[in-house]
């Protein structure tokens, strides 16, 4: 039995707001731990800040 989008929602939220899940349901667990991953992987990448600026524009751009 697949999760309902309720059941998601809920995960979600208790995921992103550092709270505990509270349950045993394995699919409940897969889908708090994939979540759990995806914030810590998304933490690790460097954010980049303002907007990179190419000045150097390709043949026939500018014309």
């Amino acid at each position: 039995m697949s999760l309902s989008s309720y059941r998601m929602l809920r995960i979600y939220l208790a995921t992103t707001m550092n709270y505990g899940l509270g349950s045993n349901d394995p699919e409940e667990l897969a889908y708090y731990n994939k979540i759990r991953k995806e914030m810590d992987d998304m933490k690790k990448e460097p954010f980049k800040r303002g907007i990179s600026l190419n000045w150097d524009t390709p043949e026939g751009m500018d014309k």
